[in-house]
């Protein structure tokens, strides 16, 4: 979650869950704090709804039938995950006029683009870091569950060096492929990468990237700042 003031990031946090109490905690110390947007790709928590109804003079619930900034050519848009939508979202919004390439890396990692005329096309859905480390654990009998290890190695010289290798060696050349191949059909492309592990793969590609960890929360503020901004001019 995060409070906006305008477009300045006033306040972050991450939480396992968001109540009601804790959001009337702390925006007790921002006052006058009159717009809210949710999203999720979980099961609807209609507590939290209704306290963000209740209490604000706008929320929104981010959903395909949202009003968005950017023309989304998704062929299933029930289906996309609204934090792939919010992400390039806030990508077209600190980018605009530019080809994008927006890379999400966490529990799954997520590779989509967004033309220069703000025209999302989509994109794709792979396993991320751990869930591909917990993978070789689950699924086989005998390899033992490993963690991101900082060394950098080529290849391993006893099975869990081969596993960190693996895992993580076939992460960068992914994304080094993805990277490589939409330079070469998109001109003047800008790759943005967010997601909690961002950071680790960030140092170890040869291609220069942006990073930015509030991507989704900044598309999310936009999405609501534009939905405002309609209402506005309705009235």
């Amino acid at each position: 979650m995060a409070i906006f003031s305008n477009s300045e990031i006033l306040f972050r946090e991450s939480l396992p869950e968001i109540s009601p109490e804790y959001i009337e905690t702390i925006t007790r110390n921002f006052k006058g704090i009159k717009y809210s947007i949710i999203s999720s790709v979980r099961k609807k928590d209609i507590h939290l709804l209704d306290f963000l109804n209740k209490n604000f003079k706008i929320c929104i619930e981010l959903s395909e039938k949202t009003p968005i900034p950017v023309k989304n050519l998704y062929r299933s848009p029930k289906t996309l995950g609204y934090d792939r939508l919010a992400a390039v979202v806030g990508a077209a919004t600190l980018f605009p006029k530019t080809n994008l390439l927006v890379i999400d890396i966490g529990s799954a990692i997520t590779i989509d683009f967004i033309n220069s005329k703000k025209e999302y096309y989509g994109g794709n859905i792979s396993p991320g870091m751990m869930m591909r480390f917990r993978a070789l654990h689950e699924f086989t009998s005998n390899l033992p569950l490993r963690y991101p290890d900082d060394r950098p190695i080529l290849m391993g010289s006893d099975t869990s060096g081969a596993i960190c290798a693996g895992v993580q060696n076939g992460l960068i050349f992914e994304l080094e492929g993805y990277i490589k191949k939409f330079s070469e059909i998109k001109s003047e492309l800008n790759v943005i990468f967010t997601g909690g592990d961002a950071e680790f793969f960030v140092e170890r590609i040869r291609y220069k990237v942006i990073t930015d960890p509030n991507l989704t929360l900044k598309g999310l503020n936009r999405i609501l700042k534009y939905n405002l901004k309609q209402t506005w001019s309705k009235s």
